[in-house]
């Protein structure tokens, strides 16, 4: 009775999971692996698309300049969202809940729109040329668009919310009591934020920076409006690849490899925090 009741529940089980691994199967499972084939049978088949991208120093070239921008963007990102996210933790509800209303804006805005926006503030006559000037901070206009400083800032804006969120998460969980036990037993401010709060927060700056670095590596819109062509990245390459030259071949080469990383990256993470909790 008991292994009838047991198989039962097992049958309810993957029948509740049924809906959500169909799902999993039509839009995730089939598309990659027809990716996959594609990056190994087009034009001809063998491994010669990704001879050609690891083999070429321009598409390596692509590839490092992907990695730096995600990974400057991903720094930037967690020591602008710590400070914020540890602000709306300690705050009033109700400022608080005017600042999240703020934040949530900025991801709902069109990301199209949000760019362009970066596009005018930034360029030679925009309002942060003007202001830098006006503050004397520098003599003339600075280049900020058509370069990765634009990319960069383009997309640290972009990411914050998702930087911040897991974070706010984190730290609104860390009882006050360990940091002024902290401080009773004569930790400074510093000692605190080093030794109890940023291990305590390990977690959340995780999360939010495998988030962040992610998108990045295969963000498109930003890259392209404010990077120009001479700083290409890797989704760029893709679109060029297959919309341009229609090659599918290159252009699956290039998003499988990107994929690799992500899953690299994602099972590194499991396994350190993994390690961390035995």
């Amino acid at each position: 009775m008991l292994s009838f009741l047991s198989q039962g529940r097992r049958g309810s089980g993957w029948g509740m999971a049924l809906p959500a691994l169909l799902l999993l199967l039509a839009f995730f499972v089939i598309p990659v692996a027809g990716l996959l084939s594609r990056s190994v049978t087009e034009p001809q088949p063998g491994l010669q698309n990704y001879e050609t991208l690891l083999g070429s120093f321009t598409y390596i070239r692509i590839f490092l300049n992907t990695f730096l921008v995600s990974g400057v963007v991903t720094l930037i990102t967690a020591l602008i969202a710590f400070p914020v996210a540890w602000a709306l933790a300690i705050m009033s509800p109700r400022i608080a809940s005017v600042l999240f209303a703020v934040i949530l804006l900025s991801m709902w805005t069109n990301l199209l729109a949000r760019t362009y926006a970066w596009m005018v503030l930034l360029q030679q006559t925009g309002l942060v040329n003007k202001l830098l000037m006006g503050l004397g901070l520098t003599s003339q206009p600075l280049q900020l668009t058509n370069n990765l400083i634009g990319v960069t800032i383009g997309m640290v804006y972009i990411m914050l919310p998702f930087m911040i969120l897991p974070l706010y998460g984190v730290i609104r969980k860390i009882d006050p009591a360990i940091l002024q036990a902290a401080a009773l037993c004569g930790a400074t401010k510093g000692q605190a934020l080093r030794r109890v709060l940023l291990p305590l927060a390990a977690p959340g700056i995780a999360s939010g920076a495998l988030m962040v670095f992610v998108m990045s590596l295969g963000y498109f819109v930003t890259p392209s409006l404010l990077g120009g062509t001479s700083n290409m990245m890797v989704a760029e390459l893709i679109v060029q690849q297959v919309q341009s030259l229609v090659n599918w071949g290159m252009g699956g080469a290039a998003a499988f490899i990107l994929l690799v990383v992500t899953l690299a990256l994602y099972a590194l993470q499991l396994r350190l925090f993994d390690a961390e909790a035995r």
